[in-house]
């Protein structure tokens, strides 16, 4: 290798190091800040990288003060259930936009409706949905926050995963159907496979989205039994108008958490589907 690429190899490395230091910094300090005990977040110890002290004093008062086990309990539910059924029925529409032909251009009008309501902010349907689910009675538990991320990630799945099935050649379905094999043999054990990369990566985008929800969480969660993790770390914050840093930092390092373990077990999915809905055609 001559000098001069060594030297281009040298200076794109050193830029990537420093890129991932930028990136991973936040998290590391606030680790660091999370394991402090409380007296050495006062004074010049507070800026020093690495902490004096160790202590796990910030993550027991969590789970045994400030109930956020019941926070996580909550997020999960909410992610869970709206990862689930926003994938079922995005995948099943993304299909059929896809595959089957609707007259006067309608599937123009339907791909182009679903999209209008991913485009628009999400507070713009808070009014209207409070309205509903207050005549409903909800207000007092998960649903409401359950169906608005539904409501916003099934057309995330949808516009995602159509390129997908677009993608797929028509002769595999066809084939199948010489074979014998029914529609939904088809779907399921043909289809679903082949686009096992593009739909883990659109449930990270939708498990993010669910996970990290603060807005429907503010407007619709009426009792504290109820809050998620990012509402809970917003009292946290302000609670007892004294912010407890080192009780923050904790809680903010296990909400990474679950997200950071979801993405390595769908890594090798992740890849490939995020670099092959980038590109089409």
């Amino acid at each position: 290798m001559s000098v001069r690429k060594r030297t281009h190899a040298a200076v794109k490395g050193l830029i990537a190091l420093v890129l991932v230091s930028i990136a991973i910094f936040p998290i590391f300090w606030m680790l660091s800040i999370s394991v402090r005990e409380t007296a050495e977040m006062s004074g010049g110890k507070a800026f020093s990288l690495l902490p004096q002290t160790f202590t796990a004093e910030h993550y027991i008062r969590l789970f045994t003060e400030k109930s956020f086990g019941r926070a996580l309990a909550n997020s999960a539910a909410v992610t869970g259930a709206s990862m689930f059924i926003a994938l079922a029925v995005g995948i099943c529409c993304a299909y059929v936009l896809a595959r089957k032909r609707f007259p006067f251009r309608g599937k123009v009008f339907l791909t182009y409706w679903v999209l209008l309501v991913r485009v628009l902010p999400p507070i713009t349907f808070a009014v209207p949905l409070y309205i509903m689910f207050s005549k409903i009675g909800w207000l007092n538990t998960l649903l409401p926050e359950i169906l608005a991320c539904i409501f916003i990630n099934i057309p995330l799945v949808i516009w995602f995963l159509i390129s997908f099935f677009q993608d797929l050649p028509i002769e595999l379905e066809e084939s199948a159907k010489i074979d014998g094999a029914r529609e939904w043999q088809i779907f399921t054990r043909i289809v679903l496979p082949l686009v096992l990369p593009g739909i883990a990566a659109v449930a990270m985008l939708s498990f993010v989205y669910a996970w990290n929800e603060y807005t429907y969480s503010v407007i619709f969660v009426q009792s504290p039994q109820n809050y998620t993790v990012p509402l809970k770390l917003a009292i946290l914050n302000t609670e007892d108008n004294i912010t407890q840093y080192g009780v923050v930092a904790a809680s903010s390092i296990i909400s990474i958490i679950p997200m950071a373990l979801f993405v390595i077990f769908a890594q090798k999915y992740l890849i490939s589907g995020l670099s092959s809905g980038a590109v089409k055609g």
